[in-house]
């Protein structure tokens, strides 16, 4: 996906986690969904874009990466991946940066979550993650919308077989 901005020639066949997102078929703006890849084929995260705002911008980004992915990798104060390409597809250039953290029990079903809460610099942007069981990192980055806890309640295991090219 154009989104994502990438520029390797390597195109993963699919993820072999299952994804944590919203059912496309419960969103009624647009969706797209990209995989992120490493040099050697295989999917180091996936990324769905959801858009509430009829082609003008998307309104949420989750993202999904695995452990080693190098786009868990950030800096001191460096935002999240799904930030930067929240960034990118609304065409905004500021400099942002994470000011600050919060850990935060969440419900999600019968299992409890400890989000953490991202601060930024631009307060129109809402940012959380979490780590699951299997050690994939979800981060969920929203513009101009803060992130509830029914949001958490939305949220379901994809299977990666949806993600699959071919």
């Amino acid at each position: 996906m154009s989104f994502l901005r990438r520029r390797s020639a390597a195109t993963p066949a699919g993820p072999d986690f299952d994804v944590l997102a919203m059912d496309p078929g419960d969103w009624p703006g647009n969706l797209g969904a990209g995989l992120l890849p490493a040099p050697d084929g295989s999917c180091q995260g996936v990324f769905l874009r959801y858009d509430l705002f009829g082609g003008r911008g998307p309104a949420m980004i989750i993202g999904n990466l695995p452990e080693g992915s190098p786009a868990r990798e950030m800096a001191e104060g460096q935002v999240p991946f799904e930030v930067a390409q929240l960034l990118v597809a609304l065409e905004n250039d500021e400099s942002i940066e994470v000011v600050g953290s919060e850990d935060m029990p969440v419900m999600q079903g019968d299992n409890l979550l400890i989000v953490r809460r991202l601060k930024l610099s631009e307060s129109r942007i809402s940012c959380v993650q979490f780590d699951r069981s299997d050690n994939v990192l979800v981060t969920i980055a929203s513009w101009d919308r803060p992130i509830t806890d029914d949001l958490y309640a939305l949220l379901k295991p994809l299977p990666a077989e949806l993600f699959q090219q071919g």
